[in-house]
């Protein structure tokens, strides 16, 4: 497994940096919001990173500390995230807006990473919220439970954002052992006015 490198950086691009190591020149693909605190052309350079095999292609990602890592860790684990999309969105929102936008289940900030649509940043909350470390003085949303989270998570699955199917359910005037189908049938009746 190879875990980090360490060496001269040779040269920069959108989305990769290639890294001199010991006569042999490595590419890395770094999310673009790290590249400008890497330092220039020449100076040396040390990344923490993931070796991934895609179409028999080694493919090494690499990250500026380890809390990234473990962000790309988490991102990769999600259904339908693979390196690229996980990557695209670290580049989009860095490692602390990444961290806010699950923790404020911010889908559309998700959604606005190069190849990823607002169904697979709604996995992505749904999948990690509650999981990852919390940003800075930001407090996660309160979470659904029982059959008020099945009920948001198929109102979501319908197509409704999360926050909206989050209100809809919580707007909702039954008794508390209301079973999962009657929540969403009064939820989608009360956003077609009755």
């Amino acid at each position: 497994m190879l875990v980090g490198v360490r060496g001269a950086l040779e040269a920069v691009g959108a989305d990769w940096v290639n890294v001199q190591v010991g006569g042999i020149t490595l590419q890395v693909f770094v999310p673009a919001s790290a590249i400008a605190g890497l330092g220039s052309v020449g100076e040396p350079v040390r990344l923490h990173t993931v070796l991934r095999i895609q179409n028999e292609q080694p493919m090494l990602y690499g990250f500026p500390d380890a809390g990234a890592v473990e962000l790309f860790g988490a991102l990769t684990g999600v259904s339908g995230v693979g390196p690229r999309s996980a990557m695209a969105i670290l580049s989009e929102l860095g490692e602390h807006g990444f961290r806010q936008a699950v923790a404020a289940e911010d889908v559309a900030a998700l959604a606005r990473a190069q190849g990823v649509g607002r169904r697979i940043a709604q996995r992505v909350v749904l999948e990690l919220r509650g999981k990852l470390p919390q940003a800075d003085g930001l407090e996660p949303a309160a979470a659904a439970t029982g059959a008020d989270a099945d009920a948001v998570e198929a109102l979501t699955a319908l197509g409704m954002s999360l926050a909206d199917a989050r209100q809809a359910v919580a707007a909702l005037d039954l008794p508390s052992d209301a079973s999962v189908e009657d929540k969403i049938r009064q939820a989608l009746l009360g956003l077609g006015g009755g």
